[in-house]
């Protein structure tokens, strides 16, 4: 087995540093960069080469990008949903494309900036929270299989950003404009508003409260996500929030916040990293990144596909299109999408 290890380089603080990490523990590495044509700046990577004395090969995708990721994010909006793509990115694109592309190039592993950690036990991996929980990115990695954990490097899981910065700006002085660059969560949106960069034709329907009485006009459902108040204007006592999108017949169901409490949710495409040895299991699930994980239980189907989880203490605005992550502890065990 080769041991090259290929360091996934956006230009940004993250990346640059887990590059350098690697290199002063004298990995034999390289970079590499993906473009998926919805990049706004260039990036100097001769700068970055000679300050790192490395390699960085450039990989153009657009077309795996636009199939695999584009694509989905468009289809699960049109369905009423509100998709997370960097959760399909990761195990698609990250360590999917660009890890067979790494491959080919000689490397056996890649490394990436996410803070997340990894521990590697005869042949399992465990994927754990990183040691800065409020730049934790072990949600964005949690539909990873097995053998994409086993070639996968997270140099930043032990350090705070703080750390990560100070790293930068003592090491590679010469990448500072560089080292000052922050990642996007959604790279293809960026500073768009996902209505504009979605584009939908205006479709204007009912706005129901939660009896099925009519009580005003939507301009489209795309403009909506469960537990949004902005953009429902309807004069009440008590303001309200989207509750329900059904594109079937065109509907926009609100509420009041109260009734956003949701008992129980619905997974659906689950990925199980490690199988829990109980089912029904207790966990703790986050159901979108920056959810404070809820106490529960995961009910598991007998294929380990579709479950079940009812929380302890209701939670709000659960939503369809989102990914719930199952954490015992610390470990992330598995991930759906809510359904």
């Amino acid at each position: 087995m080769s041991h090259k290890i290929a360091v996934a380089i956006s230009g940004g603080v993250d990346s640059l540093t887990a590059a350098y990490l690697l290199k002063k523990q004298k990995k034999d590495i390289f970079g590499i960069h993906f473009l998926t044509g919805y990049e706004k700046n260039k990036i100097n990577f001769q700068h970055i080469e000679d300050a790192l004395k490395i390699k960085v090969h450039t990989i153009k995708i657009k077309e795996e990008f636009d199939n695999k990721i584009v694509s989905y994010f468009i289809k699960e909006y049109k369905k009423g949903k509100t998709p997370n793509p960097c959760l399909i990115c990761n195990p698609q694109i990250k360590f999917g494309v660009i890890l067979d592309h790494a491959k080919k190039l000689g490397a056996s592993r890649i490394a990436t900036g996410h803070y997340a950690r990894l521990e590697k036990n005869n042949n399992k991996c465990r994927l754990l929270a990183a040691k800065d929980k409020t730049k934790d990115q072990s949600y964005f990695l949690s539909f990873l299989k097995q053998p994409q954990l086993q070639a996968a490097i997270f140099p930043l899981g032990d350090y705070t950003k703080d750390k990560v910065k100070q790293i930068a700006e003592k090491n590679l002085p010469a990448l500072k404009a560089e080292t000052e660059k922050e990642s996007f969560d959604i790279c293809f949106i960026k500073n768009k508003k996902y209505s504009e960069f979605l584009n939908f034709a205006q479709k204007t329907g009912d706005i129901c409260d939660n009896k099925g009485e009519i009580i005003g006009k939507h301009n489209g459902l795309h403009l909506f996500t469960i537990g949004q108040r902005r953009g429902i204007n309807i004069p009440a006592s008590k303001p309200y929030y989207a509750l329900k999108i059904d594109p079937k017949n065109n509907r926009l169901t609100v509420g009041h916040k109260k009734e956003l409490l949701s008992a129980q949710c619905f997974v659906n495409r689950i990925n199980i990293i490690n199988s829990p040895s109980d089912n029904p299991v207790k966990i703790k699930a986050k159901i979108r990144y920056r959810h404070t994980p809820a106490k529960g239980t995961l009910y598991l189907s007998e294929d380990k596909k579709s479950g079940r989880i009812i929380f302890e203490k209701s939670q709000s605005a659960v939503t369809p299109g989102q990914g719930a992550v199952f954490y015992n502890a610390e470990e992330v065990i598995g991930a759906g999408i809510i359904g």
